[in-house]
């Protein structure tokens, strides 16, 4: 009687953002056989986000569907659905259909969401920036504030048409203000005949001490000046306490603003949630030195999923090279599970850190050197191009960042999905 062949290793991976795809690419050539499931049919290279918020780029050119990435890959299968909870007792996913996926080892890529400290109800006022519908929406907020102003009569309602507040000054915060007054001061000038849109406030409010947080002091500061060269107003150490549709309030100052965008904070999936296991206040799961769930040695979580202390003693930041480093890992991990080894615990290796203030100016942070300004900036570029995937998207990307350096023009301008409902 011939035996049946040995079912092979089944790996669920829930969400295809860095730390998952690249788990996916880590576990190629291995005998398993892998199901990843996420509840959007594209990979989104969110550090380029603000750029189609801004109308810089193209959603085309910063997302692949996950389908055509692993197309060449048949132990992969993908599946469009949205995860509500894992059974780990039966080593099941659960689905919020109503359906579920088994598995061996299971890896929560799931990443996070906006963090509104306690006042979820300021979302629809002042959206944050984590998907592309996100992104276009705020495109659609920003370039409708310039259209209304431009048919507007009463003065103050147009100040509040042309005053764009961004709340947080991480990254995402700096690189969103210092676009928009590029947008505003070098773009749309000779596009409109009833308003002047250098004239436009870009207001950059920040509850800390200083822009950029996680860089030296040297270079926030630079930064800061840097954005105010802009014409971005920064305002330091005076925490939001109200957002509206009309505006927001800070320091017992109201201003009045209708295009907020929320750089703030963010907060993880409800993986930490689903398994009953160990969280910061972040909702970020507290996994093992190896990147497992405690207590489930066949789970992993990678990403903005986890909270894990670098070796030196600082937590990993929620970054796209941390994430795809721990899912390489993972994936390395597993195979040699498989082949019955194991391996070191993951260890972190920070590639540094990298801010755009504008179109020509950057800030970067290696740890063994420091650069800003128009260097930086092409050091900046290259380095995004460099992990888009696809050469037809490097391209394109490249293309259009050479033109806005050179001619100030933007082609993604387009006001899309009911916009006339839009600041109102």
């Amino acid at each position: 009687m011939t035996q049946a062949p040995a079912r092979p290793h089944r790996v669920v991976i829930v969400g295809a953002g860095f730390g998952g795809l690249e788990a996916a690419f880590g576990l190629k050539g291995a005998p398993v056989e892998i199901t990843l499931i996420d509840r959007r049919n594209h990979h989104l290279f969110q550090p380029l986000l603000y750029q189609v918020a801004t109308a810089s780029l193209a959603t085309s050119e910063i997302a692949w569907p996950i389908r055509y990435l692993l197309r060449d890959r048949p132990e992969v299968t993908t599946l469009f659905a949205n995860v509500g909870g894992v059974d780990a007792a039966n080593k099941r996913v659960l689905l919020d259909d109503g359906g579920s996926v088994p598995y061996d080892t299971l890896i929560l890529a799931t990443g996070a969401r906006h963090a509104y400290f306690g006042h979820d109800e300021w979302e629809p006022f002042a959206p944050g920036l984590k998907t592309l519908e996100d992104a276009t929406t705020l495109r659609r907020r920003i370039l409708v504030a310039f259209e209304r102003a431009e048919r507007e009569t009463d003065p103050e309602v147009r100040a509040a048409l042309l005053t764009f507040v961004v709340i947080g000054a991480g990254p995402t915060g700096v690189e969103m203000a210092g676009t928009i007054a590029d947008l505003a001061r070098d773009t749309l000038p000779r596009d409109f005949r009833h308003i002047d849109t250098r004239m436009a406030r870009v207001v950059l409010i920040e509850a800390g001490p200083r822009v950029l947080p996680a860089f030296p002091d040297d270079l926030s500061a630079y930064a800061q000046r840097a954005l105010e060269s802009l014409g971005v107003e920064v305002v330091l150490g005076q925490p939001v306490t109200e957002c509206t549709a009309d505006g927001v309030v800070y320091g017992g100052n109201k201003l009045a603003a209708r295009t907020i965008v929320w750089a703030a904070g963010v907060r993880a999936s409800r993986a930490a949630e689903w398994l009953g296991a160990p969280a910061d206040r972040a909702q970020r799961l507290q996994v093992e030195p190896d990147l497992t769930v405690p207590g489930h040695p066949e789970i992993f979580a990678v990403g903005d999923t986890v909270t894990i202390k670098g070796p030196d003693g600082k937590q990993v930041p929620g970054i796209a090279p941390a994430a795809k480093q721990e899912g390489r890992y993972a994936a390395a991990l597993i195979k040699a599970r498989l082949n019955g080894e194991t391996l070191p615990p993951f260890r972190y290796k920070h590639a540094g850190n990298l801010a755009q203030i504008g179109k020509r100016l950057a800030v970067i942070d290696f740890g063994w050197m420091k650069l800003r300004g128009a260097l930086a900036w092409w050091i900046w570029g290259i380095a995004h191009i460099y992990f888009l995937i696809g050469l037809r998207n490097r391209i394109a990307v490249a293309l259009n960042w050479l033109w806005i350096h050179a001619r100030n023009q933007r082609a993604a301008r387009l006001i899309t999905q009911g916009s006339s409902k839009v600041a109102q």
